[in-house]
């Protein structure tokens, strides 16, 4: 009876200490940080892989299985390209920016990557894909890099950021849930979190 309740005692909610829910969008001023710490640490992998990251709004599991060929036509990063998702099994395209082709561009270059390589392999085991727990470790990096509570940001955080911005630039909610590849609505709705954000909005405007 004694060790059971010894047991008991010593049980931890999974959930003690952490923060449940969304995890943040950076905001732009949060992106040139990253961007420009990466630049000065002459990171090859990291700039290409946090702009491709930013642009693409992948989840993980897809970002990470990127192959030189879904991004590239011959040695030319695509302006556009698209992909089918593991979780959905349904195609999503996403744009490549003329800055994620360039940081692309010369990681591929410093590489020598051939069309069937993965653009981001793993470095523990070369013939696999960078694993996503790789990437969220180095998520966290990026987050510590800027000074910002890492336990507020992780993956989603990539996959939220450029959409959020959309959002709060054009309010095309439809826009976003495309580039997101969500099949419903109401799961775009709920993935940024709009609903609560456009109230407080308009209560920050509203005098009582």
């Amino acid at each position: 009876m004694k060790n059971l309740f010894r047991k008991h005692a010593e049980f931890i909610p999974w959930n003690k200490g952490k923060l449940l829910g969304q995890k943040l969008p950076l905001k732009l001023k949060e992106i040139w940080a990253i961007r420009i710490r990466l630049q000065i640490q002459k990171n090859l992998r990291n700039l290409a892989l946090f702009n491709l990251g930013i642009d693409s709004k992948l989840r993980a599991c897809d970002l990470v299985k990127l192959r030189v060929k879904d991004i590239c036509h011959g040695n030319q990063v695509l302006k556009r390209a698209t992909i089918l998702q593991q979780k959905t099994k349904r195609p999503v395209q996403f744009e490549i920016t003329p800055s994620t082709r360039d940081a692309v561009i010369v990681w591929m270059k410093y590489k020598n990557l051939t069309q069937n390589n993965y653009l981001f392999a793993s470095r523990v085991k070369e013939w696999d894909h960078l694993s996503t727990r790789q990437y969220s470790r180095i998520v966290d990096q990026w987050i510590g890099l800027i000074g910002l509570d890492v336990s507020d940001y992780g993956t989603h955080t990539m996959r939220r950021t450029k959409a959020s911005l959309i959002y709060k630039r054009t309010k095309n909610l439809r826009a976003v849930q495309l580039l997101l590849g969500h099949t419903k609505l109401e799961s775009t709705v709920r993935y940024l979190g709009i609903e609560v954000d456009d109230a407080i909005e308009m209560a920050e405007l509203t005098e009582a």
